[in-house]
């Protein structure tokens, strides 16, 4: 049988409120009472109710990140990077795994709100925009990653169609001319935006778009090994594959092994967003990285500011923005070169790396 609060102002001869000011840190307890309150709540293994304390103060103390999968290692950066400002703040953070499913999306939502969270950060699928809107009217939130169309909610995104010129102009640089591009799905902000660069950087360089070189697809391996597939399969496949998502990238590596591809020599590979064992990886692999850290610190941020100012006014929403960055490791290859010596070093080209803020329109 669980300690209540009861149990614990019984044994210390007190009264309940004096025992729950003592033990929240509110009210007038003196500190003598409250260190004797609190060495009493050890001994007996009290544990305080939370849904009960979020009942009586409107606070739970939890707030939810809910993300698509663990797959993409941005996502579990974000999770450790949330978790830990959460902690030192006193918060709880519920990290919940959406699939990037709208339904599921939509049950997980209800599920937060009867949970009485005090805060959301949310990759959105943009499908549930009304849903959202309502939940923000009681529930402070910040979309990550991906903008929410059908809302105004507080959004942080990554630079992406600076990120994806980055990497097609770096692969055009080495001599590429058929870029193959896998992509996420087109009715996504981080989907369009990664395409939008890529055929900016072909447009400037003179080379004519070909649809037949464009997949976008799910987010999510198989994406990547059946577009890779599509893709090697061309009468005239590509010299360079830009893998614009994340989770594709397992995929594609699933498919070069399997048809014995040699990557740089048969084959130039760039990914987007990092993950420890692409460096690791021989030969290391080029990548665009989205700056995972630096996006969820700044949606922590954005959300504290929005909890403390819930009830004191809106300063207006915005949508802020991470600068990507272009990490060369050894999968690229210029055309007609020699294979490159094999090393796991990297090198960062100059791009954007500070976060900048502009007010959404």
């Amino acid at each position: 049988m669980s300690v209540t609060l009861k149990d614990v102002a019984q044994a210390a001869r007190v009264s309940v409120s004096t025992a729950s000011r003592a033990l929240t840190g509110t009210g007038l307890t003196s500190e003598r009472t409250q260190q004797r309150l609190l060495r009493i709540a050890r001994e007996l293994g009290y544990r305080p109710n939370p849904i009960a304390r979020g009942l009586k103060t409107g606070q739970s103390r939890l707030v939810a990140l809910l993300v698509h999968n663990l797959t993409n290692a941005s996502f579990q950066v974000m999770a450790e990077v949330v978790q830990a400002r959460l902690k030192a703040l006193g918060y709880q953070m519920l990290l919940c795994i959406g699939g990037d499913d709208p339904q599921q999306e939509s049950d997980t939502l209800t599920t937060l709100v009867d949970h009485r969270i005090d805060g959301l950060i949310v990759v959105p699928t943009g499908k549930n925009g009304a849903q959202l809107k309502a939940l923000s009217k009681d529930v402070p939130i910040v979309c990550l990653v991906r903008r929410d169309d059908a809302t105004d909610l507080e959004t942080v995104l990554a630079d992406d169609p600076q990120g994806a010129y980055l990497g097609t102009r770096h692969l055009i640089e080495l001599g590429h001319k058929r870029i193959g591009l896998i992509v996420g799905r087109q009715d996504t902000t981080s989907g369009r935006e990664r395409l939008s660069g890529y055929v900016r950087a072909l447009r400037e360089a003179g080379i004519p778009r070909d649809d037949t070189l464009i997949h976008a697809g799910h987010y999510v391996p198989e994406t990547g090994a059946t577009c890779a597939r599509k893709l090697l399969d061309l009468p005239r496949p590509p010299s360079a594959i830009f893998v614009a998502n994340h989770e594709a990238t397992l995929g594609v590596l699933r498919v070069t092994a399997e048809r014995n591809i040699a990557i740089p020599d048969d084959l130039s590979l760039l990914c987007y967003e990092d993950m420890p064992w692409f460096e690791w990886h021989r030969p290391a692999i080029s990548i665009v990285d989205n700056g995972a850290r630096d996006l969820a610190n700044l949606a922590v941020d954005r959300l504290l500011h929005r909890m403390d100012a819930k009830g004191n006014g809106n300063d207006g929403v915005r949508e802020y923005r991470v600068g990507a960055r272009l990490v060369q490791r050894d999968s690229c290859r210029r055309i007609g070169a020699p294979a490159p010596a094999k090393s796991g070093r990297s090198k960062s080209s100059s791009s954007k790396s500070s976060a900048a803020k502009s007010a959404k329109v």
